[in-house]
């Protein structure tokens, strides 16, 4: 069970012809209050993003909330060629990262984990568990590509977009990654997955 955040806790819906560049004008306008439309819109994808790479809700909510700040001010900056999901996918990303740069380097992050019911239960529970810590020994561009690519199955095109880099760096990322990560993993006893 997830503690209690200040983010909505039903499902996003994204209605067919909502636009968000339109929502961007009215707050540019003046419309400050519009700004809450985005917010409703995307709180729930930007914290599942924000708690993929810190696996803490605490800091999580913390990210969240700094991305929509970062998100109001640089909103004049909005390049409209490029779909608003994006720009805000890509400041969440960031954001994440330079949160987790900002954490001391072994910082444990406190987990609430439910009894396993069976043997099955807490192996599955430990191969989690180890993968998790693997993925956060990787470098901080290694890990927002398995995240992106594994964690929020975004498509190679999409995590270019989103990191600004070029569709090949993305595979060769995701490639050095995903050896990195095998290696990390035997090292700790896991079977390659």
């Amino acid at each position: 069970m997830m503690p209690e955040t200040n983010f909505s806790t039903g499902p996003v819906y994204f209605q067919k012809g909502d636009d968000d560049t339109a929502v961007v004008d009215q707050i540019l306008s003046g419309d400050t209050a519009a700004f809450g439309i985005l917010v409703d819109r995307y709180q729930k994808v930007v914290f599942n993003v924000a708690l993929r790479f810190m696996q803490d809700p605490d800091d999580a909510e913390d990210v969240a909330q700094g991305v929509f700040i970062k998100v109001y001010e640089r909103l004049s900056s909005y390049d409209r060629r490029l779909k608003f999901f994006s720009w805000l996918y890509r400041i969440s990303v960031n954001e994440s990262l330079n949160a987790l740069r900002l954490r001391k380097p072994m910082e444990q992050v406190a987990e609430e984990l439910q009894a396993p019911d069976t043997v099955d239960d807490v192996e599955r529970a430990d191969t989690t568990r180890q993968i998790e810590e693997a993925i956060r020994m990787l470098t901080a561009d290694q890990q927002a590509v398995i995240i992106l690519r594994h964690y929020e199955g975004l498509g190679y095109d999409e995590i270019a977009s989103i990191l600004k880099i070029a569709e090949k760096k993305v595979k060769s990322r995701l490639f050095s990654a995903r050896l990195n990560l095998r290696a990390l993993l035997e090292r700790r006893g896991v079977q390659s997955l």
